[in-house]
C-alpha cells in the first residue's frame, strides 16, 4: 500500500495540527489492525505510518510478517522539501539506515517514496541480500512546476534499480486529486511490479484504485543475479566519493 495511506497527504501544507496524527509503533491502532490481518491472511505487510518517537517524528514503515509479528520499523532517510511536498516540516531524516527483513516468503528491502530516486539506497539493500525491493509512494503533480509530469521518469528510475541490481521492484503510488490550503496535488498512480531485469510485469493506470499481482521465481532470479556478475565485479575501493556530498576532483 501507499505512503501515509491512513490519511490524506498532509505535507502539502505547513500546519502543526497534523502532528496529532503521529503515533508510536507499539500503540498504533493502524499497525495493530494490520498485524491481525497479516496473521489472518498469512501475508507480509509493509505498513506506512506517521511515527512519533518521544519528541522526534518520522515517516516510517512497520514491517509485519505473515504470522502478525512486527519485525521492526524503517524510517524514511531522504526527506523532500518542495512545493506540495513539504516533508521537512514534519519529519526528521530517518536514523535506522537501510534494512533488509527476513520474512516468511522472502528477504525484502523497503524504502519510502523520495528514497526511491537514490541508487545508493537500492544498492545498500541488495548488498544486504534483499530479494525484492518495495517502495510505498506518494507522488504526483508538481505545484511549483505545473508543466512537469514525472510519472515516466519515476518509473524508469526504479526500473534502473531493478536492472542494475537484478532484483524485482514493487512500487505502490497514490491516486486522485487532494486539495490543500496552499496547493493541490494530483497523484498519478502508475504503480508497478518489475522482474529482475527491470521489465514491467504488471502496471496500474493513473487514476483507478487497483490491485496488481505478479509471481516471482526468487531462486531463478538469484541464480541469474549471481551469474550476471554485477556483485562479483564491483569496485568498492573506487567508490570513496560516494561518502561525501561533493566529490573531490580527480588529480591530473
Amino acid at each position: 500500500m501507499q505512503e501515509l495511506f491512513e490519511t490524506p497527504y498532509f505535507c502539502k501544507d505547513l500546519d502543526d495540527k497534523f502532528f496529532s496524527l503521529a503515533h508510536d509503533e507499539h500503540t498504533n491502532d493502524l499497525v495493530k489492525r494490520f498485524q491481525t490481518l497479516a496473521k489472518e491472511l498469512a501475508v507480509v505487510l509493509p505498513i506506512s505510518f506517521f511515527e512519533r518517537a518521544n519528541n522526534a517524528y518520522f515517516n516510517s514503515i512497520a514491517i509485519i510478517d505473515a504470522d502478525g509479528t512486527l519485525l521492526g520499523v524503517y524510517r524514511k532517510s531522504h526527506i523532500p522539501d518542495s512545493p506540495g511536498y513539504q516533508e521537512k516540516f514534519y519529519f526528521s531524516p530517518g536514523d535506522t539506515g537501510f534494512r533488509v527483513w527476513q520474512t516468511r516468503y522472502a528477504k525484502i528491502g523497503v524504502a519510502i517514496c523520495w528514497d526511491q530516486w537514490f541508487p545508493e539506497a537500492a544498492r545498500s539493500m541488495v548488498l544486504q541480500d534483499a530479494e525484492v525491493l518495495l517502495y510505498p509512494t506518494a507522488i504526483g503533480s508538481e505545484p511549483g512546476y505545473p508543466d512537469i509530469d514525472s510519472a515516466g521518469h519515476w518509473q524508469r528510475a526504479m526500473q534502473g534499480h531493478s536492472a542494475s541490481n537484478c532484483v524485482p521492484v514493487v512500487a505502490s503510488n497514490r491516486i486522485g486529486l487532494e486539495k490543500g490550503s496552499s496547493c493541490d496535488v494530483s497523484f498519478y498512480g502508475s504503480s508497478f511490479i518489475t522482474d529482475h531485469t527491470g521489465k514491467m510485469l504488471a502496471e496500474s493506470d493513473r487514476s483507478s484504485q487497483d490491485i496488481i499481482v505478479a509471481e516471482l521465481d526468487l531462486d531463478l532470479m538469484r541464480r541469474e543475479r549471481t551469474a550476471w556478475g554485477l556483485f562479483r565485479d564491483r569496485r568498492p575501493d573506487l567508490y570513496g566519493d560516494l561518502l561525501s556530498l561533493g566529490a573531490k576532483s580527480a588529480q591530473p
